[in-house]
């Protein structure tokens, strides 16, 4: 999410290099471990030659050269806060919203990088994450951890990989929980950020971590007080952070010479102590730290290199990007000295497309070519600790040159063109004035609910990480002051979630842009509007009105908005939701969707105690009471509602609460009574007499719900027009083919109705494919085969008229038809069917590229290449311990090795003749 701007001067270029202690080193070249990643899942096609004499292990002491590459991986909170889900960003197009986008991009090609040959062709899969340096925030985390379980996996075991590796030092850092920026925080959120972050890396990782990164690697000496205070070892900072640095005072020499680096020149290949000064700030005083543990480490990553994976195209090729890194090798025969370069993780796939497979490469071959040890910061530290003390300028980050102004100020940074940032002190001052108010809100209120409020704050990451009923139960008996009744409990969670959103409203991607109405300033809008909304469901207080007052002082550089203020009314009060508005949305809903008793919409349980629905020509009355529930704060309504479908798109939905079952009774035999009379005008007339005026249409479904009904209620037109358009293919075929034999333009509607015509056909032949192979072996081949012969039969059709397969459900369903296929062939793998098999696979790939769709084989390849090295070569060589050696011959593996060949994997060496 953040872009970096590196002001360093060159890496060779630093002024007290030669002061440094060294001693002569050897470094005798060692052979690539691309086999040990073709090992580690089976393969053993890539010999090595070991090292013939004894040196130092550089693992576990220091000795030679140290790589270690960092990858900030983040994305900010974009959760509806009335929601807790990500809502469709157009934008983000073809994928449902950035963060998907991105991990297609990014997150997921690095779990899974490609080591290609000469001819494009996967020789290695390697997860990047087992040799990046890396953090990823705790709201992406969560997200991964939901939305692909597989890659969050991937991440946690790289991590314990590394630890194995690296002397039980792991990979990943931790970071400050979302993103704010510390040194503009309050004290008591610097320690909430700290320990929210620590509590979730240690929950997901299963240990404590070692270091922390800073959101935009702002820091100031009370950060780095609380940072001590908190046990981190360690912090990763820009080199323009630093002030001036000297070797560590000895008894031989106790009081060594500053020497000044503030102009990028501090020297990166070792870390560095930096003693907490609390003279130089009083507010560092403010957090307890131990005696003997007043400084805290610092890594200095290469500036410039950083700089040109970020902006140039140093990640081009490993060969490039190992070029680059070896100009920061020193020839003065040091001991050891670490190359560390840090940049946006996203880079690796997201900014600059298929990074990952060349930093794939780098680490398993080129660096160990180079005699190079990955490592990372941890396990450097432990084997090389500081011998230099540094002092840092006061207030820096590492993508402003204005120390944190990005984040307050009209600093220039991140504007373009004639647009300004005179919006971000009025927006700083407007949420600083608000979170001091709901401090007020939270210590009056709390005090009544916990022993310790604010303990009990720093402690509720752990409901945010589980928020089971047996969870919430436990939380909330360990830190309430006194029993607490129902209400009592609804408002302690409510005053903890406040909280939680006040700390959201300060995600730094808010200001960092140009403009106050982009997206991410309207979000952290939106989550100080539900904070005052939770503080005036528990206080009473009225906050909203002086708060929007004072939004009024940010000017906005779009003319429609004008101000702060407006951004508020026109984007961020119309997205507030009320229980009532889910309740409608669960009535329209369920005209559509057959809910069960119990049913999860989006962060609400909703509990179904009694539903009618009667259908009468083109009206659809449904009348019900349920109980909703917010899982976030445990608030529970019962309520009733009555919604009629006129037909198209017209819906009627009224909501109230239940009063007893008389006279829901009552109610519900009222409206049948008026729908009987197949009168649209006095069934409504007769909702309004018992809910009263206030109704919800379609127009107030959530967005994602909406478009989904928009579709389903269009599908019978489109279905129509499907027919008219095959009509009209069918009636012209001879002249759409005379056309395209004489060279002439298409009438455009002929074209038009072709491209319709064949589409809706390839679609439906696919789709009946789809259901027809479900079981495996196939129950009724026959027609399989047939499905697919027309599927081919239409590709070439389709070809001959120039027409595009454009519906995007084609490409997803042919993916996973040959995903499932590859799946039933390998774990069912039978001499007498391998060929046809393989042959069926081949053809649905043939399909996918006749009909030009581009299809994504990825997950396929994958899944090929942990058999071809886990089963299909050990049964070849004899090494496999699943079936005797004699199971299997080449000739009858042929078809299988064919099929990896169309897969692109590497098979030299094996027949596939």
């Amino acid at each position: 999410m953040t872009s970096q701007s590196f002001n360093s001067a060159d890496s060779s270029d630093f002024t007290y290099a030669d002061a440094i202690t060294m001693q002569d080193s050897s470094a005798p070249s060692s052979s690539s471990f691309l086999s040990e990643v073709i090992a580690s899942t089976g393969g053993d096609h890539v010999n090595t030659a070991s090292s013939a004499f004894l040196k130092p292990d550089p693992i576990q002491q220091a000795h030679g050269v140290y790589v270690t590459v960092h990858g900030h991986f983040y994305q900010p909170p974009r959760e509806n806060p009335y929601l807790n889900s990500i809502e469709r960003q157009p934008s983000a197009s073809p994928f449902h919203d950035w963060n998907e986008r991105i991990y297609h991009e990014c997150y997921r090609p690095n779990a899974f990088a490609r080591v290609l040959n000469d001819r494009g062709e996967v020789l290695g899969i390697v997860n990047n994450y087992e040799y990046l340096s890396f953090n990823i925030g705790p709201t992406l985390m969560s997200w991964l951890e939901q939305h692909d379980p597989e890659t969050y996996q991937r991440i946690l075991e790289a991590d314990h990989k590394s630890c194995d590796r690296l002397n039980g030092h792991g990979n990943a850092i931790a970071q400050v929980y979302n993103h704010i920026i510390m040194p503009l925080a309050s004290d008591r959120d610097k320690l909430t950020q700290i320990r929210w972050g620590k509590a979730d890396f240690r929950a997901r990782f299963g240990r404590d971590p070692e270091g922390m990164w800073l959101a935009e690697t702002a820091v100031d000496q009370a950060t780095l007080a609380a940072l001590i205070a908190e046990g981190i070892k360690f912090i990763v900072l820009a080199p323009s952070q630093a002030q001036r640095c000297r070797p560590l005072p000895t008894t031989n020499e106790p009081d060594p010479y500053w020497i000044e680096v503030g102009g990028s020149q501090i020297d990166p290949i070792q870390p560095y102590r930096c003693y907490l000064n609390p003279a130089s700030d009083p507010l560092s005083g403010s957090f307890p730290i131990a005696t003997d543990r007043s400084y805290i480490d610092i890594f200095f990553y290469d500036g410039p290199i950083s700089r040109d994976m970020g902006f140039n195209d140093v990640l081009s090729s490993s060969h490039h990007f190992v070029g680059r890194l070896g100009q920061a090798v020193r020839g003065d025969h040091r001991p050891a000295q670490l190359i560390s370069v840090a940049t946006d993780g996203e880079t690796f796939g997201h900014h600059k497309g298929g990074t990952e497979k060349a930093l794939a490469y780098a680490f398993v071959e080129e660096f160990p070519r180079h005699d190079w040890t990955v490592t990372n910061f941890a396990h450097y530290l432990s084997l090389n600790p500081p011998t230099w003390e540094v002092e840092l300028k006061p207030v820096t980050a590492w993508s402003c040159s204005h120390g944190v102004d990005r984040w307050q100020e009209d600093c220039g940074c991140g504007g373009g063109g004639l647009w300004n940032q005179q919006w971000r002190r009025p927006l700083r001052d407007s949420l600083d004035w608000l979170r001091d108010q709901l401090v007020k809100v939270f210590e009056e209120q709390g005090r009544k609910l916990f022993r310790d409020p604010w303990k009990a704050r720093d402690e509720y990451i752990r409901v945010m990480l589980d928020r089971s009923p047996a969870n919430v139960n436990r939380f909330l008996s360990e830190h309430q002051c006194r029993k607490l009744t129902v209400g009592d409990r609804i408002d302690a969670l409510r005053l903890l979630e406040m909280q939680r959103h006040t700390l959201l409203m300060y995600t730094s991607c808010g200001w960092f842009f140009d403009e106050l109405s982009r997206p991410e300033g309207t979000q952290i809008l939106r989550y100080a509007a539900r904070a005052l909304e939770l503080a005036g469901d528990v206080a009473g207080v009225q906050l909203e009105k002086v708060f929007i007052k004072r939004l009024a002082a940010a000017p906005s550089n779009v003319e429609f908005f004008q101000n702060g203020a407006e951004v508020y009314r026109q984007l961020v009060i119309p997205a507030q939701i009320s229980l009532e508005q889910v309740a409608s949305h669960y009535a329209i809903t369920s005209l559509f969707t057959p809910y069960a008793r119990d049913q999860r919409l989006y962060c609400y349980s909703i509990h179904q105690m009694d539903y009618q629905i009667q259908r009468l020509g083109s009206l659809t009355l449904a009348v019900g009471q349920i109980q909703i529930t917010s899982e976030l704060v445990r608030e529970t309504r019962h309520l009733v509602f009555a919604v009629l479908h006129l037909g198209g798109w017209d819906f009627h939905c009224c909501i109230q609460p239940f009063a007893g079952r008389r006279s829901y009774t009552q109610l519900r035999d009222s409206l049948f009574e008026a729908m009987a009379q197949a009168s649209a005008a006095r069934t409504i007339l007769a909702m309004n007499r018992a809910f009263g005026n206030q109704s919800y249409s379609l127009q107030d479904l959530f967005a994602e719900e909406r478009h989904r009904i928009m579709r389903l209620l269009s599908q019978e037109t489109l279905t129509r027009l499907d027919q008219l358009y095959t009509q009209v293919y069918r009636d012209n075929y001879g002249v759409l083919m005379a056309f395209y034999r004489d060279a002439l333009e298409v009438p455009q509607e002929l074209q038009v109705a072709a491209e319709v015509a064949i589409s809706h056909r390839a679609l439906t032949a696919l789709q009946s494919l789809e259901r027809e192979t479900s079981d495996f072996p196939f129950s009724n081949p026959e027609v399989c085969h047939s499905y697919l012969t027309e599927l081919e039969a239409i590709a070439t059709e389709a070809a001959h008229l120039h027409c595009p397969i454009k519906p995007p459900q084609i490409k997803q369903t042919l993916e996973r038809l040959i995903l499932r296929s590859l799946w039933n062939l390998l774990h069912n793998l039978n001499p007498d069917t391998i060929e046809t098999d393989a042959t069926w696979i081949d053809r649905l790939i043939a399909l996918g590229t006749h009909f030009n769709l581009g299809l994504s084989l990825d997950r396929a390849q994958e899944l090929y290449f942990r058999h071809l090295h886990g089963h299909i070569l050990p049964d070849l060589t004899g090494t496999s311990g699943d079936r005797p050696s004699e199971a299997w011959t080449i000739a009858q593996l042929r078809p299988l090795l064919k099929l990896g060949k169309t897969l692109a994997i590497d098979l030299r060496g094996w027949s596939t003749d």
